[in-house]
């Protein structure tokens, strides 16, 4: 017998019938910061695209009953789980979305395909390559029976950087010859900030290693068209023992609990220099400790015949140079990217009109969605997200052998 319809369902379900598509029904394992992102992404997609399937919002999930129904009730999800094992055995679920720290990403991935459900994943898809290697394999083999998984690297989905990876594909620059990237926040340059689980090797599995240089890794290669070969790298903890939380943590916000204190067993600052397959160089810069940077993720890559950058704090644009112009009127110029033939904005506002970083979940829903209607593998693929993670322990192995050069595993 399947499992009851649950309150708010019914209508849910109605709606996607009404719209003549079938429902893809979601069941998400995780409520905070990434919880409620996906959730905005999961509930506008379908109201923007004319897509295949119905997002339908069937089933949160998370350990806090209170804090999860109230998440369900503030985000439109029809009901509330306080085991991801229940959400995972309903038959009323096509596809789990994973919005947890990445101590739980492997067990509950593999559980899901195990059981026949398409997954999303947030980033960096495990916490080691072994986890990454597992997930990758179950994966493929789910593959054979229709089921797609994906990563959730939601920078590929901003249409300046899908703008930027059609150019470089379309060979604007020439040759690549750099790739320079930088990723800065400033959320812990107070030490008073609590110990939460970003601080913690055995929940996040590194620091602002996974946290934000996977972002800018896969970035990086994603634009280049090409992976990395090979790294150098220096890491860095600057403050290594910080207070207890006083309870749950709130996006990257938290409260000290009193005087008592825990080690920080990740990293602060993540630098590094790599090489692509093609012989072009790299440099990434990831740390939450450059005051006064909020969320400034900047690339550049540079070619033989041109230059592309891109700033995530002017999201809505980029800076392209074609070196083939003449010298004398020659330069950066800016491409505003909101036209209606740019990528995804066909379905958005009038030209000039722009998106902001909500949107790149919306744009990370509505891609999942054609994949599993299409039967086709989503990107980034759980196997990308595998090659992302061994650029991480390359980064780390490095770091222990006094910044060598290391070669990323294959």
């Amino acid at each position: 017998m399947g499992q009851p319809q649950q309150p708010g369902q019914a209508e849910a379900e109605a709606g996607a019938a009404g719209s003549g598509a079938p429902p893809l029904r979601v069941g998400m394992v995780g409520y905070a910061f990434m919880g409620a992102a996906h959730s905005q992404g999961w509930r506008t997609a379908g109201r923007v695209f004319d897509l295949p399937r119905t997002p339908v919002l069937a089933a949160i999930c998370g350990r806090d009953a209170g804090a999860v129904r109230a998440a369900a009730d503030r985000h439109g999800w029809a009901s509330a789980e306080t085991d991801w094992r229940t959400l995972i055995a309903r038959d009323d679920i096509d596809l789990v979305d994973i919005c947890t720290p990445g101590d739980s990403h492997a067990e509950i991935a593999l559980a899901a395909l195990a059981a026949g459900k398409h997954v999303l994943c947030e980033k960096p898809l495990a916490n080691t390559v072994e986890e990454a290697e597992a997930m990758a394999a179950a994966a493929a083999r789910a593959q054979a029976d229709g089921q797609v998984a994906m990563v959730g690297f939601n920078y590929r989905r901003l249409p300046a950087t899908a703008l930027a990876r059609d150019m470089v594909a379309e060979g604007r620059l020439g040759r690549l010859r750099h790739v320079r990237v930088t990723y800065l926040q400033d959320w812990l340059v107070d030490p008073q900030f609590p110990l939460t689980w970003r601080l913690r090797r055995e929940s996040a599995g590194s620091g602002s290693l996974g946290d934000l240089g996977a972002h800018i890794v896969d970035l990086a290669q994603h634009l280049a068209g090409e992976w990395l070969t090979g790294v150098s790298a220096m890491t860095e903890t600057f403050v290594r023992e910080r207070p207890l939380p006083g309870g749950a943590a709130s996006g990257l916000s938290a409260v000290e609990a009193d005087e008592a204190t825990g080690a920080v067993t990740v990293d602060d600052a993540a630098l590094f220099t790599g090489r692509f397959a093609s012989g072009a160089l790299a440099s990434f810069e990831a740390t939450r400790y450059a005051t006064g940077r909020k969320n400034a993720l900047r690339i550049e890559l540079n070619g033989e015949h041109g230059s592309l950058a891109f700033d995530l704090e002017r999201l809505n644009e980029l800076e392209y140079h074609d070196g083939r112009e003449p010298g004398t009127h020659a330069g950066f110029r800016r491409i505003l990217v909101t036209e209606p033939d740019h990528p995804y904005l066909d379905a958005w506002w009038p030209p000039g009109h722009g998106l902001g970083y909500e949107h790149s979940f919306v744009h990370q829903a509505r891609d999942l969605v054609h994949a599993v209607a299409e039967g086709r593998s989503p990107q980034p693929t759980f196997a990308d997200g595998l090659q992302v993670q061994r650029v991480l322990a390359a980064v780390e192995e490095s770091a222990e052998k006094n910044s060598v050069f290391t070669p990323i595993a294959v």
